[in-house]
């Protein structure tokens, strides 16, 4: 007879974190290497790329846009003026076009790098995650489930990172591999925000948070953070959320 397991929301968002951190860079930096960066410079190079790939989910999607209060909370660790030179270059390479409220939405060009860098993510997570296909397929039906509940608990939330990226796009036939990275880096934003609202609450900005040293204050933020973060997980079981904790870690990368 199985124990009874006890892993809270809470304590589940708080080891879940780290675990959602290396999938997703893993994916991410196997794609740099395997060609995203070569599809880059086919495209002008980081300078006009760059913003596409970091809202790709959102930009990929027919007639989206990512408004400027979403911009912002996407960005609210660094420079707002240096981000604003950013998108202009990226305008200037004809990748991106201005919407009113500061925000933006991709050109035709743009589109067809996202379709381009798609491709290259899915050959890339097949190689990556090869022989895993089970584990992939239980990640994405697990995260799939709780980015519905996420988007559902955020509805009529103001502009944050998450109601900005999510529900990422995922047209049919998006291969596991690619609809688990975008989940993954969807819930990353999840986090995000409710990581944003901690320190907020606590009297901090996102640059002095930046500078807070290991400690009881910063302990206490992290901790406010996973209750902030752990409503989407109710969603699952205590033994599906140990099952998702231990798919993540068996993943290489």
């Amino acid at each position: 007879m199985r124990e009874h397991v006890e892993l809270p929301p809470h304590r589940f968002a708080g080891l879940l974190a780290p675990a959602v951190d290396r999938a997703f860079i893993a994916g991410m930096l196997a794609g740099r290497d395997g060609g995203g960066a070569e599809l880059s410079s086919r495209y002008g190079g980081p300078a006009a790329t760059g913003f596409l790939v970091e809202f790709r989910t959102r930009l990929a999607v027919p007639g989206g846009t990512v408004g400027g209060p979403g911009f912002a909370a996407v960005t609210r660790y660094r420079d707002p003026a240096a981000c604003q030179r950013a998108l202009d270059k990226q305008v200037a390479y004809g990748m991106l076009q201005r919407v009113p409220d500061g925000g933006c939405c991709a050109t035709e060009r743009g589109l067809a790098f996202l379709r381009e860098l798609s491709g290259v993510h899915a050959e890339v997570t097949e190689e990556l995650w090869a022989g895993h296909d089970d584990r992939v397929e239980r990640l994405v039906t697990a995260l799939g489930r709780v980015l519905a509940y996420a988007v559902r608990l955020a509805d009529g939330d103001r502009p944050g990172a998450f109601t900005t990226m999510a529900p990422p796009y995922e047209p049919d036939g998006t291969p596991p591999g690619v609809l688990l990275l975008n989940r993954l880096g969807t819930m990353r934003y999840h986090r995000a925000d409710a990581h944003a609202a901690a320190w907020t609450a606590a009297g901090h900005t996102a640059a002095s948070v930046v500078e807070l040293p290991a400690g009881p204050e910063r302990r206490a933020i992290e901790l406010e953070t996973d209750r902030r973060a752990a409503g989407p997980y109710t969603v699952l079981t205590a033994e599906e959320r140990l099952a998702v904790l231990a798919d993540l870690a068996a993943l290489p990368g």
